[in-house]
């Protein structure tokens, strides 16, 4: 397990010259990691001018909110994977395109296929439309969605928090709910 994410990490690290904006233009591909064994993995978009800086996921202001987060369930970031659907920061920080999400999926599906999380928490609309393309992060945040085959668990981005003060609450009792459910027997099996 830990040798095929090795493997996955520097194959994503070495990644160059595909064409894709965001993979031509990031200073460095941004892999995910964590516990390899993690029962949770927390998926983003794609990186952010901290994470591109440092080569590492959820680093920056939103990194810190989503350890608070973290915390609030029970957990410390080194019980988890942390990753993004998109591996390299897109110029200005704009939105993925669907055809550079397409060109980072199949590393996102190793992802999950190595580590086997029980519950896949995706962050924010954008994360969660690659895994429930129906689901309104607004209408399903914090509590479990069975989708395409997975568990989720989706919350709103921290980075959505920092700009719109009102769901810092909510992303709190999101994250406490998260860590009862850790506790359910159901999720334990």
């Amino acid at each position: 397990m830990e040798a095929d994410l090795l493997i996955l990490r520097d194959e994503i690290l070495a990644h160059r010259g595909c064409g894709f904006e965001p993979c031509e233009t990031a200073a460095r591909m941004v892999p995910g990691e964590g516990n390899p064994a993690a029962p949770l993995m927390f998926v983003g978009e794609a990186p952010g001018a901290t994470e591109d800086s440092l080569g590492r996921p959820f680093v920056g202001r939103a990194g810190r909110l989503l350890d608070e987060l973290i915390g609030e369930a029970g957990l410390v970031r080194e019980d988890v994977w942390i990753t993004n659907v998109v591996k390299a920061r897109p110029p200005k920080n704009r939105d993925p395109k669907a055809p550079e999400v397409a060109h980072c999926m199949p590393w996102l599906e190793r992802e999950l296929a190595i580590i086997r999380p029980r519950l896949v928490v995706p962050l924010g609309r954008h994360a969660l439309k690659h895994f429930a393309p129906e689901a309104k992060i607004g209408e399903v945040h914090g509590r479990v969605l069975e989708a395409g085959g997975r568990r989720l668990f989706p919350l709103y981005h921290p980075a959505a928090a920092m700009y719109n003060q009102t769901l810092k609450a909510t992303l709190f009792e999101d994250a406490r709910a998260l860590g009862a459910r850790l506790l359910d027997p159901e999720f334990v099996e």
